[in-house]
């Protein structure tokens, strides 16, 4: 017996959506099919060094029960202002929070009251929300907007490619077989959605030595360009394991942490190219 993913290849005829407060250039997913890969720190990144760069740059926290994209940015205490529009209760817009870089964030930890108050919804239910969150937030003119997707090939990965004009996806593994398997899935959806996929991007890829300063690979004694081989994907870069960007984040300076390492340069300039 086999299982699909319930939709042929090149199945992907739905509608787009698109943002009604704004007007954006490109939108790019970043996705993988395993959690804890370090997906939310590689949009954050690559979002970082985009605005270093002078790009106009935005962030949909799609993973609406998970969302950690506040954090990265140190933005975690503000809130999302929600703007009524004419008098009908239903018409209203999001206005996003800016990061330090100007970056414009929106996430559902920016519409709750306590942080870590859990979303207790069904997929249809958190569906309807990431649409309005991606069609009434006030993007204004934007030349990225990266979406930081939830893990898996489930509701929300099949909305965002179904229905949002993703121009290219960036998937993000490490380097161990198990997740490569796991996060081949998602490529495969990805072909029989017909949605490009720019390349992989390997996290925790090693670990430098502060005596020696050489790279020492922890996981696995394939190389990066070994795991993107199997995948069938361009590499785009490979990171470190960074206890510096870890602490960091936990002192809410991670963008700037983030845009001014050079180790990083690689994947904010190949992530567009």
């Amino acid at each position: 017996m086999s299982i699909s993913i319930g939709t042929t290849k090149g199945e992907n005829k739905m509608p787009k959506m698109l943002p009604r407060h704004g007007r954006i250039k490109n939108i790019i997913g970043v996705i993988s099919g395993k959690g804890g890969v370090g997906k939310s720190t590689v949009t954050g990144i690559i979002a970082s060094k985009l605005a270093e760069s002078g790009y106009r740059v935005g962030v949909l926290d799609a993973d609406i029960t998970g969302p950690s994209m506040p954090r990265f940015f140190g933005i975690n205490n503000q809130r999302a202002e929600i703007i009524p529009l004419g008098n009908k209760e239903n018409e209203f817009m999001f206005s996003p929070v800016k990061s330090s870089l100007g970056v414009k964030v929106m996430s559902m930890n920016l519409l709750s009251e306590v942080e870590d108050q859990p979303v207790l919804w069904r997929g249809p239910v958190i569906n309807g929300v990431l649409n309005q969150m991606f069609t009434d937030t006030a993007w204004g003119e934007l030349d990225y907007l990266l979406i930081d997707m939830p893990p898996g090939t489930g509701d929300i990965a099949l909305t965002v490619m179904q229905s949002f004009p993703i121009n290219s996806l960036i998937i993000v593994s490490t380097p161990q077989d198990m997740v490569s398997m796991i996060v081949k899935k998602v490529v495969i959806m990805a072909e029989r959605l017909q949605v490009p996929v720019k390349g992989v991007v390997e996290n925790m890829s090693y670990i430098i030595c502060d005596n020696c300063k050489e790279k020492h690979r922890v996981f696995s004694k394939k190389s990066a360009e070994e795991h993107a081989a199997y995948l069938g994907l361009p590499l785009i870069a490979e990171l470190p394991i960074n206890p510096d960007l870890a602490e960091a984040l936990e002192e809410g300076r991670t963008e700037t942490y983030a845009a001014l390492n050079p180790v990083y340069d690689a994947l904010g300039a190949r992530a567009v190219r």
